[in-house]
Formats: C-alpha cells, sequence, structure tokens
C-alpha cells in the first residue's frame, strides 16, 4: 500500500469504495461456473455484462473474480446482487481481517489465500454465499487454491455437484486451508535444515534465516488465526443459507485450522529452541577462545616477570658476569612455561 492510498484510507467515510493493494492495469477476468449434478457450463468473461446475460436459472453458479482493482467492476456487481457497500469495501480493502459476516440475504467470508516461493506471500480473498450463487473475489498472483474445486466440477467427482451453493462455498474455504498445511509443511522443512545446519555446523548466514523464518511463522500465524474465528461464527450462524448437513463439514474445518495452529506453535517453540542453540554454541565458541588466550597469557606472565628482572640495570647482580646466565634464564623459562602447560592441561582448563 503506497503513501497516496493511506492517506485516501485515514478519514474516508464507511462503505466509500478505494482500493488498497498493488497498482494494477491488467483486465479483470470473470469465470462463471453453472452446474447441477448432470448439466456444467464453464465461460470466461472480461466483461461484467456479458457474464450476468450468460447466467442460466435453476442452476448453482460460482462467480469467481480474479481481480478487485476495477472498483467500477465491483460495484456494478454489487448493485446487481444487492451487496452491502460495507461488504463491498471490505472486498476491495486486502489488508481487512480475515472475518464472517451474516446479512440478510447473503454471507460474506473473507481469508487469505497463501503461496510459496522464496518466502509465504498472501492474496487477500473474498467468498459471497447466496441462495444459488457463490461469488468470489481474488487477486490475482502466484497462487490459486481453487484449481482443485474446479476440476472436481468439471468430472463430476465428489460431492460438489450433488450438493448446493453453501457445499461449494465450504469447498473453496476448504481448497483453501488445505493451501495452508502445505505452505506450513513447506517452511517445517526449512525450519529441519536450518536446525541440522545449526546443531553441526552453525554459521553467520544461518541466523539471518532463522530471523527471516521466524518473521514468517508470525506471518502465517497472523493469517490463520482469525480464521478458527471465521469458522467458529460460520457454523454458529442461524442463517438459512448454510444447511445443518454442512456442519460436520464446518466442524472438520475446525479442526484442520485447530491443527495448523498447534503446528505454528510447535514451530515457534522450535525456532526458540534453535535460537537458544545458535546462542549457545557462539557462547561456547567464545568462551573456549578466550580460555584459550587465557592461557597462553597465564603462561607467558612468569616468564615475562623473569625476563624483566633479569633486564635490570643492577651492578651487583647475580650471574650477571656468568658466560652461561643467558642460556640458564632460557632453560628457567621454558621450565616454567612447559610445567604450567602440563599443569593446565591436567586440569582440563586447556
Amino acid at each position: 500500500m503506497n503513501q497516496k492510498q493511506q492517506k485516501h484510507n485515514v478519514g474516508a467515510p464507511p462503505g466509500e469504495l478505494y482500493y488498497i493493494g498493488k497498482e494494477r492495469s491488467d483486465k479483470v477476468k470473470i469465470t462463471l461456473i453453472q452446474y447441477n449434478e448432470n448439466d456444467f457450463f464453464e465461460n470466461n468473461f472480461y466483461d461484467l455484462s456479458e457474464c450476468l446475460a450468460a447466467i442460466k436459472p435453476h442452476l448453482i453458479k460460482w462467480i469467481n473474480v480474479e481481480g478487485i482493482h476495477k472498483l467500477e467492476l465491483i460495484e456494478k456487481l454489487g448493485k446487481h446482487y444487492n451487496i452491502h457497500p460495507l461488504t463491498l469495501e471490505d472486498i476491495v480493502h486486502t489488508e481487512s481481517r480475515p472475518k464472517f459476516e451474516d446479512y440478510d440475504h447473503y454471507v460474506i467470508s473473507i481469508m487469505k489465500m497463501l503461496y510459496h516461493d522464496d518466502a509465504v506471500h498472501s492474496e487477500h480473498l473474498s467468498i459471497l454465499l447466496f441462495s444459488d450463487t457463490v461469488i468470489s473475489f481474488q487477486e490475482p498472483s502466484g497462487g490459486d487454491a481453487f484449481d482443485i474445486v474446479r476440476n472436481r466440477l468439471r468430472q463430476c467427482k465428489g460431492r460438489v455437484r450433488k450438493m448446493q451453493a453453501d457445499y461449494l462455498a465450504y469447498a473453496l474455504m476448504d481448497a483453501v486451508v488445505d493451501c495452508y498445511f502445505k505452505i506450513l509443511e513447506r517452511v517445517g522443512e526449512h525450519i529441519e535444515q536450518l536446525d541440522e545446519e545449526i546443531t553441526e555446523s552453525p554459521q553467520g548466514e544461518a541466523l539471518v534465516r532463522l530471523h527471516d523464518l521466524k518473521r514468517e511463522m508470525i506471518f502465517l500465524r497472523r493469517q490463520m488465526w482469525p480464521v478458527r474465528e471465521l469458522i467458529t461464527n460460520m457454523a454458529r450462524s442461524e442463517t438459512e443459507l448454510i444447511r445443518d448437513v454442512n456442519d460436520a463439514y464446518l466442524r472438520d474445518l475446525q479442526d484442520h485450522i485447530s491443527r495448523l495452529l498447534d503446528s505454528i506453535e510447535g514451530y515457534r517453540e522450535m525456532l526458540s529452541s534453535i535460537m537458544e542453540v545458535y546462542l549457545s554454541n557462539n557462547s561456547l565458541k567464545m568462551n573456549e577462545a578466550m580460555k584459550a588466550l587465557t592461557v597462553i597469557s597465564s603462561i607467558f606472565i612468569p616468564v615475562t616477570f623473569i625476563v624483566g628482572v633479569y633486564g635490570m640495570n643492577f651492578k651487583y647482580m647475580p650471574e650477571i658476569n656468568s658466560p652461561y646466565a643467558y642460556w640458564i634464564v632460557w632453560a628457567i623459562m621454558l621450565i616454567v612455561m612447559a610445567g604450567m602447560a602440563i599443569f593446565f592441561k591436567r586440569k582440563n582448563w586447556w
């Protein structure tokens, strides 16, 4: 979000549409899928009027809008389906928190679709459920969790072709949560690799990677934690749009989110342990270095004392005129150094 969009956000009246996200100029793709147990139709449009004209009665409809930067299109779609202005505002605000809201003739679930390349990224996703229609709004980006649902619809696999629109909305949410598992598994593999590297041979680059992974875990927790509340509110909703037959599926989805959050907490604790191991290894190396320096200094302290005394210019110093005095002093110094080295070795100080 750039500064211009941030300034426009501050003080704006509720329900006013303004896009918050990456600046785009590409066309908005609209995919219309209509089906029942026996029939299936799929079409792509770049014009909303053509899409609405192609809608067939007595079929379950899924309208997927790929791109939320064209406010005129969002407004037209909102007028056609009588969508509340605050809902439209949440659809185009990519910073909106995941949540579930219940209106008179529709419900909306706002989530984040995650994908992973070099790091974890998210795209804003809104799913609106009407009596026989599901409308999904998503940002065009590097990830799309809906392909598995599209394939099941095309091939008439599973229950989705036999069920109503509320099951389709659940299937879309379930596909997004399944992607969460894949993302978390991939991040977990990176954490395990880092753990092995730090345990065997910690390097300075490992600390940077450790910091990046901790930031990713915080990001994942921020995106997934509200989804549990979303699904709980959805399951408790008294709307007639969500039939009782889907309660079991929503409980299963809630269980998946709980497992994800437990895994995140486990990985966060693992990262904290890795940090402690890294710091302990560094402290141990530092202590070993300081011990070696201390031993070396201790060995040379008496030698320095001997040389200092021997080098004083006294007229009546013993052995000052002896031809063997120099070699005697060297022998004494070497004996002292060797004796101290042996003493430190026996004490396991070196």
